[in-house]
């Protein structure tokens, strides 16, 4: 019987390569349900902390060390940790 190809996006595809490539070069076992969502929460919590860097990036107008480019009185001023509640559970 031939293989059946997916239908994805080549977003989708992309994805579940890092995927793979994550679990087998991090030897990652999914075993469970547990195991799954521990693996969605480091996931979404370097997913969420990227996000956030873009839309202070987006909002300031310039990156994280890019001070040439700084047209603005607004600045990054300090770092404080922060927990976001989620439905794979508190994240900071």
């Amino acid at each position: 019987m031939p293989k059946r190809t997916r239908n994805e996006s080549p977003q989708k595809q992309a994805m579940r390569e890092m995927m793979k490539d994550y679990l087998k070069n991090n030897d990652v076992k999914v075993k469970d349900g547990a195991d799954v969502n521990s693996v969605m929460r480091d996931m979404m919590s370097v997913l969420l902390e990227g996000v956030l860097d873009e839309e202070l990036n987006e909002e300031l107008g310039y990156s994280k060390y890019d001070y040439r480019n700084k047209n603005t009185d607004n600045s990054r001023n300090g770092h404080s940790s922060k927990t976001m509640h989620t439905t794979y559970g508190d994240m900071d």
